[in-house]
């Protein structure tokens, strides 16, 4: 944790949590030495004397050292935000398989070699961007989405054990005894009902969010979808379950689902490839600061701030989603490369607004005789 922590301006980050600054939600999370709590910057509770905090890029980094989820301000609802997006492919690509489960059941060493690193290399990238080690990101992830169902669906606890990936009822509930002192059935604050066979729960994004132009591109490529609601129908061969996801705007900075799924034990993968489809780990801040640098650009981002790629439901790529660039133009390729990371974005952008390789290199030849 310490080389993660380091790398933080931790002066900031104490600034940001008093004034509970919503753009830092999910960038990082605030430790609290005198009782063992981490939460998120915009946590109403009373803000703790700066001695007594050390804030990390990642929940995975807070548990790992030992300290437990805030139950007032549900860390497993922020952004899925990090220090490290854009600036490590091999940890964008290890987050997506873990987060599809591939450490539920398999291990770190074979983890790497599915993305082709060695293992101490891959637990070296682990520390030096998310200041935890690839098994305790799994288990954070484990713990935050039984939360999250918990306190969401109506999930009988057994179920949650399974939705989340926990290989037992009883290793779920050791783990969230040692957690957080108690059974995870006190987190929940009403009786329990019995399933219906859906799992109704939100996904959590940084607005804004161009909700139109997400949903007419997806129903452009032929995906399922009526007004504002999306579906989907899951396959045994490539879901691990048969059944259905429905997936609809909510409140600002929320993705409503339902998932029915005849295994619950497909519901991490679902929820990873539905964020993906959705693009819900964007962070529009960080894209729009980068990709405002061109002068063709930046009129165009801060026109459409919203704007989201979507994604495929199944996805093997080596490169980020985030730096594709399906172009044959050799001038725009060029100029592609000062967008990295973003370059799928800048040319989502210019798509958008109609403007295509010969029009950016006229807007450019303008702008110099000017």
């Amino acid at each position: 944790m310490d080389t993660a922590a380091h790398r933080l301006d931790q002066e900031a980050c104490y600034r940001a949590v008093l004034t509970r600054d919503a753009r830092f939600d999910g960038r990082f999370f605030g430790c609290v030495k005198t009782t063992g709590i981490y939460c998120r910057p915009v946590c109403p509770a009373r803000t703790p004397k700066r001695e007594n905090m050390i804030f990390v890029p990642t929940a995975a980094a807070a548990e790992e050292a030992g300290f437990r989820a805030c139950l007032r301000c549900r860390p497993e609802t922020a952004p899925d935000m990090g220090a490290w997006r854009g600036t490590s492919n091999t940890v964008s690509r290890a987050l997506a398989l873990i987060e599809q489960g591939a450490l539920d059941e398999g291990d770190v060493d074979a983890l790497a070699g599915r993305l082709g690193v060695g293992e101490r290399q891959l637990r070296r990238l682990f520390r030096q961007h998310l200041g935890a080690a690839p098994v305790s990101v799994a288990q954070t992830r484990r713990v935050l989405l039984a939360k999250a169902l918990i306190q969401e669906s109506d999930l009988s606890m057994a179920e949650v054990a399974l939705a989340s990936g926990f290989g037992s009822v009883r290793r779920f509930n050791e783990t969230f005894q040692a957690l957080y002192g108690r059974p995870p059935s006190t987190l929940r604050r009403r009786a329990e009902r019995p399933s219906e066979g859906g799992v109704s729960l939100s996904l959590t994004y940084r607005p804004p969010y161009d909700w139109d132009a997400l949903l007419a591109a997806l129903a452009a490529r032929g995906d399922t979808v009526d007004g504002r609601v999306w579906r989907r129908d899951l396959t045994q061969a490539i879901d691990g379950a048969a059944g259905q996801v429905t997936a609809t705007p909510g409140e600002p900075g929320r993705l409503k689902l339902v998932v029915e799924a005849d295994d619950l034990r497909a519901l991490p993968g679902v929820l990873a490839r539905v964020r993906r489809v959705f693009d819900l780990s964007a962070d529009p801040e960080a894209i729009a600061r980068d990709l405002s640098a061109d002068p063709v650009l930046r009129p165009l981002v801060a026109a459409r701030p919203g704007l989201r790629l979507p994604g495929f439901w199944t996805d093997s790529g080596d490169e980020p989603p985030s730096d594709r660039l399906h172009a044959t133009d050799e001038a725009l390729v060029r100029r592609a490369e000062q967008w990295r990371p973003w370059r799928a974005y800048g040319a989502l952008h210019l798509r958008t607004a109609g403007i295509a390789a010969a029009e950016l290199m006229e807007i450019d030849d303008d702008r110099h005789a000017a």
